[in-house]
C-alpha cells in the first residue's frame, strides 16, 4: 500500500454481539477497522465522528450523532433489524444502510423446535426434579409429575411466511403436523394458502410468529388474541420483543388460556429483574431465552461474512441488502 493510497475508517460499535470466536475476514480495499466491544449512548458520536463506514448492530443510530459524522457514507447494520437507525436521517444525509438477510434459515428453527419439545415434554422441569431427588422418591422406574404430549396430529399456526416461516413449516410436517399459514391481523382474502388470523388464534395447538416488528404488528396478541384461543396452545417467540403484549402474557398464563410459552426475545433487553418476563421465566411451563436463537457458530460467521460481503459491494458501487 503507498502512502497516497486512502484509507477508509471502519468503526464496529458493538463487537461484543457477535462470539468472539467468529472470524471477520479483511475488507477487500484498504481499511483501518477500529473495534469496540460496546459503546454507551453518550460515546456514539465521539467514536464516529472520523468513520467513513460505521457497523452496528444494537447500538442506536439518531439524527444527532449522525450529525457528528461528516465522513460518515455507510451504515452497516451487523443484524436484519435496523429499527434502531435514524432512516430519515440517513436519507437526508445520503448515508446508505444495509442489514443482514437470510443467514438464520436453520439456527431460528431449530431453536423454535427446541423450545417447542421442550415444553411439550416437560423437559426443564423433569430435570430439575431429578437435581432435586424426586426419581428416587417416587420408588419406581418413572413418576409423571408434568404433562407429556407427542407433536404428530397436532395443529401448529406460523404467523410470517418469509425464510423462516416456511422453515419452520417444513419442520412441522416432518413432525406429523398440520401446518397453517396466518394471513394478516385484520387482511381478508389473501388466497388459499393462508389461514385468517383470528381461525389461526383458535384452533391452533402451537402458535410461532416469524414476522417483523411493525407499527402493524405491535402487540399483535394481546388480551383479545389470548380469549382466542380454544385449544390452550403453546405460544413461542423467536422473532421480535413486542409483537406480544407481556403482561397479557401473564395474565393468559395464570388463566390458563395458554399452555405455556417459549420466548427467545422480550421488549427490553436484558429485561431487568422487575421485569414481567423475569417474573414468569421460572414457570415449569414458560422457557426463556437470551435472544440467542439466531446465534448458532454457523450462523455468526454467515453474519460476520454477509456484513463484509456488504460493505465490498458498497466501495465497490454496487451495493446490496440497502435498506435506504
Amino acid at each position: 500500500m503507498s502512502a497516497s493510497t486512502p484509507v477508509t475508517r471502519i468503526v464496529f460499535l458493538d463487537r461484543a454481539t457477535l462470539s468472539p470466536e467468529t472470524t471477520i475476514r479483511e475488507p477487500a480495499f484498504p481499511a483501518k477497522l477500529i473495534e469496540h466491544d460496546r459503546t454507551k449512548p453518550g460515546e456514539v458520536a465521539e467514536r464516529i465522528s472520523e468513520a467513513d463506514i460505521v457497523i452496528t448492530n444494537k447500538v442506536p443510530l439518531d439524527a444527532e450523532v449522525l450529525a457528528a459524522a461528516p465522513r460518515l457514507k455507510l451504515i452497516a447494520v451487523a443484524a436484519t433489524g435496523y429499527d434502531r437507525i435514524d432512516l430519515d436521517a440517513c436519507r437526508d444525509r445520503g448515508i446508505t444502510v444495509c442489514n443482514i438477510r437470510a443467514y438464520a434459515g436453520n439456527t431460528v428453527p431449530e431453536h423454535t423446535f427446541a423450545l417447542l419439545l421442550a415444553l411439550q415434554r416437560s423437559i426443564v422441569p423433569y430435570r430439575q426434579s431429578i437435581i432435586e431427588g424426586r426419581w428416587e422418591e417416587a420408588d419406581q422406574f418413572c413418576y409423571f409429575d408434568y404433562p407429556i404430549a407427542d407433536l404428530s396430529g397436532k395443529t401448529i399456526g406460523v404467523v410470517g411466511d418469509g425464510l423462516l416461516g416456511k422453515s419452520v413449516g417444513r419442520i412441522a410436517e416432518a413432525f406429523g403436523m398440520r401446518v397453517l399459514f396466518s394471513s394478516y391481523k385484520g387482511v381478508e382474502g389473501m388466497g388459499p394458502l393462508y389461514t385468517p388470523f383470528e381461525e389461526v388464534m383458535r384452533i391452533s395447538d402451537v402458535i410461532t410468529l416469524h414476522c417483523p416488528l411493525l407499527p402493524s404488528t405491535k402487540n399483535l396478541i394481546s388480551d383479545a388474541e389470548f380469549g382466542m384461543m380454544e385449544r390452550r396452545p403453546l405460544l413461542l417467540n423467536t422473532a421480535r420483543g413486542g409483537l406480544v403484549d407481556e403482561v397479557a402474557l401473564e395474565r393468559a398464563l395464570d388463566a390458563g388460556r395458554i399452555s405455556g410459552a417459549g420466548f427467545d426475545v422480550v421488549t427490553t433487553e436484558p429485561p431487568g429483574e422487575d421485569h414481567v418476563m423475569r417474573r414468569i421465566a421460572s414457570r415449569d411451563n414458560v422457557i426463556v431465552t437470551p435472544h440467542v436463537a439466531w446465534a448458532s457458530r454457523e450462523a455468526i460467521q454467515a453474519l460476520a461474512d454477509q456484513l463484509i460481503d456488504n460493505i465490498d459491494a458498497f466501495m465497490q458501487g454496487s451495493p446490496k441488502n440497502v435498506v435506504v
